[in-house]
């Protein structure tokens, strides 16, 4: 798969700079798409484009025309961007609920759906989705959170029959908590040794986006193991 072009959302994070590294390791040109204002780091081969809502339509539509222009197109789609918040239904609000339907389904929604005419030209074109164990069944104060992953589960399931057609693969990985500074902060006293790491998360999207990966479609697959 050396040499395609992949567009990595949320690639500033702790989850999607490993995921764009690995693509970067394998000789793939990657485009990290983040809200932050600046990148942390720096990858050698590629493109950066901080301070991108991806729930801006326009804004949005000129990042996928700018990677196309410097990159030469889109092969592979990984939307990683999104965020989390522990709300009962009870006590919670709606803006909650807004809040995640916009930053993990409508934030996927609008990049698949401008970065897709340019994955159709592509000989092996791939969308990967970040779903969430937790949306499988949701436990208390998930509700806002698991449904607007569900909501990316189901996309993903109705764009892959969409696509059945043609050369694309859509797909959703399902991890469990995952080990980032973040989470570690916010749960002290877990078992981290129980945690998915950001590298063994990598190595399932690069498989899926390989040509070994070529005949999954529409799957939700679980990545739950923990360590490397």
């Amino acid at each position: 798969m050396s040499g395609k072009v992949v567009v990595v959302t949320g690639g500033f994070g702790s989850l999607g700079r490993v995921v764009a590294r690995a693509f970067a390791d394998n000789g793939d040109r990657v485009a990290r798409l983040d809200i932050a204002p600046a990148a942390p780091d720096t990858l050698s081969v590629g493109l950066d484009l901080p301070g991108l809502d991806l729930t801006d339509e326009p804004g949005v539509a000129a990042a996928v025309a700018r990677i196309e222009a410097d990159l030469g197109g889109i092969d592979v789609l990984v939307n990683i961007a999104g965020g989390f918040t522990w709300e009962t239904v009870a006590d919670g609000s709606l803006a909650a609920w807004e809040r995640m339907f916009a930053t993990n389904l409508r934030s996927t929604v609008t990049i698949t759906r401008a970065a897709l005419p340019a994955i159709r030209r592509s000989q092996a074109g791939r969308v990967i989705n970040l779903g969430a164990e937790g949306a499988l069944k949701a436990d208390t104060g998930f509700a806002p959170y698991a449904a607007s992953k569900a909501g990316i589960h189901k996309l993903t399931e109705a764009l892959a029959a969409e696509l059945a057609g043609s050369s694309v693969t859509v797909n959703a990985i399902l991890p469990s908590t995952i080990d980032t500074p973040v989470n570690r902060a916010d749960m002290p006293d877990a078992d981290f040794s129980t945690w998915v790491t950001p590298q063994a998360i990598a190595d399932v999207i690069l498989f899926l986006a390989s040509k070994q990966g070529r005949a999954i479609s529409g799957a939700l697959l679980p990545v739950s193991r923990g360590g490397d």
